[in-house]
């Protein structure tokens, strides 16, 4: 199967993912991979920490999250935009959750030297501050643009 994606410098942010062939709707495009931890462990440790602006960790579900600052590869360099053009896909393993996988996929055609792009949908326990949505900032430049990357709590 040819390679159809790359990673390079980004003008949303630092690295990106880039296509370097066509690729056509409802394509699986690459795997979300990192270490499995808990939440726990996520919360105890750095890689959780809100006031960074920045996150490789992936919930799979309320116990197990992936989180790509270990093991991680370069589905963790695909940047948060509010106009995507693929979507992160669940596949949960019912026997053994923390087997569960993350796979992008497009949901439209896209071009070479396009941006490949998905909703983070993060959401925070913490009220939804001002200093929060600067440091979780949007810069997808989509007309749509929320301004940050937090989902509305509503």
């Amino acid at each position: 199967m040819p390679k159809k994606i790359e990673t390079r410098k980004s003008a949303i942010h630092g690295n990106g993912m880039f296509a370097i062939a066509p690729i056509k709707k409802g394509e699986r495009l690459i795997e979300y991979k990192g270490r499995r931890r808990t939440h726990e462990e996520v919360d105890e440790g750095e890689s959780g920490d809100v006031d960074s602006g920045h996150t490789f960790l992936f919930t799979l579900n309320d116990e197990w999250v992936i989180d790509a600052n270990f093991e991680g590869n370069d589905a963790r360099w695909i940047n948060h935009s509010c106009d995507p053009n693929c979507e992160a896909i669940l596949d949960e393993n019912e026997d053994d959750p923390k087997q569960s996988r993350v796979f992008i996929e497009s949901i439209r055609a896209i071009k070479p030297g396009e941006e490949l792009t998905y909703d983070y949908g993060i959401t925070l326990a913490e009220r939804h501050t001002p200093r929060l949505k600067k440091i979780w900032a949007c810069r997808c430049g989509a007309k749509n643009c929320t301004g940050t990357m937090l989902r509305p709590k509503r």
